[in-house]
């Protein structure tokens, strides 16, 4: 049987640039491999040397659509190395800054980047053209909910300013939350409209068992805090993270890729929040999902795109009921010493957890940083997805072929360039 290769030369839809490479001899496939070619970045390196009250301004820029959860993930680290401790008002508000983070990230993907996949258009100007112009613009207003609650508190939409390390620089006014309010309560019925229309979508019936981990909390759907747990009996401090976790440098990625300390993978995201984490759900999202016919556990990925409207109607929830509960706090942040430190934490970033790692000199200076991205976590689980799931269209137009992968990945939403430090698709068959 010739060889035959299928290229994209570059994915669209999503963040970053990639490869993929599937090899396959005898109508089987042999290999899998997700190359991340974009260069790292190095913001590990340039953090060395830097004021620890720079990071989280730092570290925000390395994403342009989830820079709240790097902020979350280096302040709570940074805090955790100064014994810093942040409750009450300021800890809800930094819970309400995430909520506007998860509402127009998983949006801006499930309608822009991956809704195209299910109905076959090149992409979302596409698709309006041809009769889902309702849905794209639902979408957009129920993003500008997330994007107001972001410029409010987090002082602007893009590349927030306002966290520091023990709270926030400026504290909005209660009144200040008004007009907002009204808005979340308009964003609450689009939730639910728009979690109805992704679940109308046609969706491949293929299903993994996956090993899910995620944050965990007693009392509350994670995002800032929590245990690491996984639904094969792991349930560890976040300060344990590198006694279980490790990455690597592959060959065919500029990217570290992550596993566990056994060589396995796992994955992380929505599909493991929300099946480790359901009954933290609020009983509006959890109506959800089962109208839109979810059970308590997801294993079709393809399904994510339904799992993240219904976190979305969670967090504008959530949202409104941090608002009509909010206290103005005496001080907009919470006093400290610097000091010699060390301090870990992880939050989940909309893509999956995000773990941040920091030793903090006694001046203040940053000795060490590591910083571990949802999107290198997953890259193994993407290979496995593909693997697994194109085994038996091998036979079929290549056309057809690229397109279940190019779906197959942004099921992941990949932040590739935050994986750095998708696609060009070859499928040589043997």
């Amino acid at each position: 049987m010739p060889t035959k290769t299928i290229k994209v030369d570059l994915l669209a839809r999503v963040e970053g640039e990639g490869a993929f490479k599937v090899v396959a001899k005898g109508g089987r496939i042999v290999s899998t491999e997700f190359r991340i070619f974009e260069p790292p970045r190095f913001f590990e390196a340039f953090l060395r040397g830097r004021a620890y009250s720079e990071v989280p301004d730092i570290t925000a820029r390395i994403c342009g659509i989830c820079p709240v959860a790097y902020q979350m993930s280096s302040v709570h680290a940074m805090e955790m190395a100064l014994g810093v401790k942040v409750d009450g008002p300021l800890r809800d508000l930094r819970r309400l800054l995430y909520c506007g983070e998860w509402i127009e990230s998983h949006v801006l993907h499930a309608a822009m980047l991956h809704a195209p996949d299910f109905l076959g258009f090149e992409g979302a100007f596409d698709m309006a053209a041809a009769g889902h112009a309702d849905a794209v613009k639902l979408a957009l207003e129920l993003k500008k909910a997330g994007n107001g609650i972001v410029a409010l508190v987090g002082g602007r939409e893009i590349h927030p300013v306002n966290v520091r390390v023990g709270g926030f620089y400026k504290i909005p006014r209660r009144r200040d939350f008004a007009r907002l309010r009204e808005t979340l309560l308009k964003a609450r019925d689009l939730a639910l409209v728009f979690a109805d229309w992704t679940a109308s979508l046609p969706f491949p019936d293929k299903e993994r068992d996956y090993t899910f981990v995620s944050l965990s909390h007693p009392d509350e759907y994670p995002f800032n805090e929590g245990r690491v747990v996984s639904n094969r009996g792991m349930d560890i401090s976040v300060k344990d993270w590198n006694r279980h976790f490790r990455e690597e440098h592959v060959a065919h990625s500029n990217a570290l890729q992550g596993y566990f300390i056994d060589g396995s993978s796992y994955l992380c995201g929505p599909l493991a929040r929300y099946s480790l984490n359901f009954d933290r759900l609020s009983p509006l999202a959890r109506e959800t999902a089962k109208k839109a016919g979810l059970g308590r556990v997801v294993k079709n990925p393809y399904r994510s795109i339904v799992v993240r409207a219904v976190e979305t109607v969670y967090a504008v929830d959530e949202a409104l009921r941090i608002i009509d509960a909010w206290v103005e706090p005496d001080a907009p942040f919470v006093a400290h010493e610097i000091r010699a430190g060390e301090g870990m934490a992880a939050t989940e970033a909309p893509r999956g957890i995000l773990f941040h790692r920091y030793k903090i000199n006694d001046d203040g200076s940053i000795a060490e940083a590591q910083i571990v991205p949802p999107t290198s976590q997953n890259q193994r689980s993407i290979e496995e997805d593909l693997a697994s799931f194109i085994g038996d269209i091998l036979d079929r137009d290549e056309i057809e072929i690229r397109h279940l992968c190019e779906q197959t990945i942004r099921n992941y939403d990949p932040c590739i360039s935050c994986a750095t430090h998708f696609l060009k698709l070859d499928i040589a068959r043997e």
